[in-house]
């Protein structure tokens, strides 16, 4: 079959605008079928159901209105009878839709203004998914692109297919660049927005400098050697983490090249930053002490708990440790994920000394004794009357100077100030207004129940209510920097695992589970097992182009 000129116009329009936007010819066809049909509507009607279909093959258009089967007719340019459905086709019926052919259309300017307006609107965002499909799988990835202008100092890239933007912010410091200049940057980002897709890239970002790295280490490609964690202070410093798969390949070695020429090119993209490179190790303090290099640690002391570790230098080592402005041991703290304290050996020996004191004039108040018997009791070890009190007493009759006697003694003094500090926690307790039901809760103190009435936790729903995090407090991490907020029992000895069965205790006793909810819930925590059976169920919603019902051709 023949087809006419411009038929065949149409469509080879089709292909030039789906080859230029990088788009699906379907995606123009339909462009187009819909601009027919808004300027038939104006033709017809904006009432009228119009249906217009473009063959791909011919180019021929076909125009049709769509009318629905109902019992009686009150508009006849979207109803028909039921009598005059089934004349044109006898399976019609009530609800149904009747496909009937219009004649062709004649464009005039305004419908032909109308119908350009709709091609363009729907190419446009047809252009736009395409972009965004195609850059929304890319993040993470390093990309080139070449500078296509610069405004209010961020910097717009063109990609080929698509502009990417480098926010001021996400440029390292005193770089400047011009429009053509090439650039390399890190997709982190994409987002869908009214304006189009937005591709954010940064050239500040700590995976920058690990691709870089990939790129320049084949080993870091090929996965033998691994990049765990990095830190920058982007144009001054960073510090990365490496370690090998391959006990016969040095991590550091490889990634600094012969005669450093790896490291070199990435420090030259980076525009000059410094670059520790850093062996890991599975050991916190091994691994910090690493990390704080090029400084040397005589002693760590860690707190597991709230990912804290107090690292001690030397003294003439205290500003390396540091760093300028503190670049050091930030950068550190932001490798490992611990919060560092950096002290030197005098000022550790002087908190020492000043411990030392307190816990001896502890036991001088709260025993009743001189101050040898303090400074003997500190010595030994001991840290709080508590353990004074319950210790085996020959453990206390074996110090040099004690005897079974003088250790009985010491010994009633401490039970007999712990009953007197109980009676006065008690009291407070009351006072705060704390039920005596939460003393049933296994594990809590009379002084855990006075910490909670003053954090206005005072019945036993009050503390079903609560969090594992309110009663002991939560680490947050933001910009590399540890916070620690404290909970109600945060100043006492108790694990989360610990506060977690005080809390489920708390809701058995007030009702809210039962034990054997309870005993369910510990039974999957110890197998790591839980039924999973979902079932999911999909409703087919009809679309807006299409209305309900069956579409039966006259």
């Amino acid at each position: 079959m023949a087809i006419s000129a411009n038929r065949l116009e149409l469509l080879q329009i089709a292909d030039a605008v789906a080859r230029e936007k990088s788009i699906d010819r379907t995606i123009v066809i339909g462009a187009m079928e819909d601009a027919i049909q808004k300027a038939a509507r104006s033709r017809y009607g904006t009432e009228t159901e119009v249906r217009a279909e473009i063959n791909a093959k011919t180019g021929e258009i076909r125009l049709q209105r769509l009318l629905q089967v109902v019992e009686q007719v009150e508009n006849v340019s979207t109803e028909i009878a039921l009598q005059d459905a089934r004349t044109r086709n006898p399976e019609a019926n009530f609800g149904d839709f009747i496909a009937e052919p219009l004649p062709p259309l004649d464009f005039g300017r305004i419908a032909a203004q109308s119908a350009k307006q709709v091609i363009v609107q729907k190419v446009r965002e047809a252009e736009r998914d395409h972009q965004y499909d195609e850059y929304k799988d890319r993040v993470g990835e390093v990309i080139n692109g070449v500078v296509k202008r610069a405004e209010y100092g961020n910097v717009i890239i063109d990609l080929g297919r698509g502009e990417g933007i480098v926010r001021r912010d996400e440029l390292i410091p005193r770089e400047i660049f011009r429009t053509g200049d090439r650039i390399r940057a890190y997709i982190y980002d994409v987002r869908r927005e009214q304006r189009g897709p937005q591709i954010f890239l940064s050239r500040t970002h700590p995976q920058f400098m690990a691709k870089l790295f990939a790129q320049e280490v084949p080993e870091i490609y090929d996965g033998v050697i691994e990049l765990r964690a990095v830190a920058r202070d982007p144009g001054s410093r960073a510090k990365i983490a490496v370690i090998s798969k391959d006990s016969s390949i040095d991590p550091v070695g490889a990634c600094v090249g012969m005669r450093g020429s790896r490291v070199q090119a990435v420090v030259g993209e980076l525009q000059g930053e410094k670059i520790d490179i850093i062996p890991w190790n599975e050991d916190p303090a091994t691994f910090i002490v690493n990390a704080l290099q090029p400084a040397e640690v005589a002693k760590v002391v860690l707190d597991e708990d709230a990912e804290r570790i107090e690292v001690v230098v030397p003294d003439e080592q205290l500003s390396l440790a540091i760093g300028r402005r503190g670049q050091n041991v930030r950068l550190a703290s932001q490798l490992t994920g611990w919060a560092i304290d950096i002290m030197t050996e005098q000022e550790e020996s002087e908190r020492r000394q000043k411990e030392f004191q307190e816990r001896s004039n502890l036991f001088m108040d709260s025993l009743n004794v001189d101050e040898m018997v303090g400074q003997l009791l500190a010595t030994e070890g001991f840290s709080s009357v508590e353990e004074v009190a319950y210790v085996d007493r020959g453990e206390i009759s074996m110090i040099e100077g004690f005897d079974a006697d003088t250790a009985e003694e010491i010994q009633a003094r401490a039970q007999d100030f712990l009953e007197e500090e109980e009676a006065k926690l008690d009291e407070e307790r009351r006072q705060l207004g704390v039920s005596d039901d939460l003393k049933a809760i296994d594990g809590l103190t009379t002084g855990m129940l006075v910490a909670l009435g003053k954090d206005d936790v005072k019945s036993m729903e009050d503390l079903a209510g609560c969090a594992a995090d309110d009663l002991i407090g939560w680490t947050e991490r933001k910009d590399g920097e540890v916070k620690r907020f404290d909970g109600a029992l945060s100043g006492f000895d108790i694990s989360r695992t610990d506060a977690e069965a005080m809390v489920m205790a708390a809701r058995v006793a007030a009702g809210w589970i039962s034990e054997a909810d309870l005993a369910v819930a510990e039974e999957v925590d110890a197998d790591g097992d839980v039924d999973e059976e979902v079932e999911a169920e999909v409703a087919a919603e009809p679309t807006e182009e299409t209305p309900s019902g069956a579409i039966l051709n006259g």
